[in-house]
């Protein structure tokens, strides 16, 4: 039980940490160098959070899938702050 909530809230986290990058990743051509930097940023900060709360590497395709989900809602909110100016 107790990993259990320690993986959700390390999904959360990865989650909350990557919608700034998403956001900032809409001002940049795709594929350019930061483009690239601000989708791989968060992945050390994420794998030391994962190693000190001691949750096992099973929990890897969880938090990339609230990265990607964190990613993706910044760059929807980027996109819609553009469009009503």
């Amino acid at each position: 039980m107790q990993e259990s909530l320690s993986v959700v809230g390390l999904v959360y986290l990865a989650f909350i940490i990557n919608i700034p990058c998403g956001y900032l990743r809409e001002n940049y051509k795709k594929f350019s160098p930061m483009w690239w930097i601000l989708i791989h940023i968060s992945i050390p900060v994420i794998v030391a959070l994962r190693i000190f709360a001691g949750i096992s590497w099973h929990a890897i395709p969880l938090t990339l899938g609230g990265s990607v989900a964190g990613q993706i809602v910044g760059g929807i909110i980027n996109r819609r702050r553009k469009q009503n100016g």
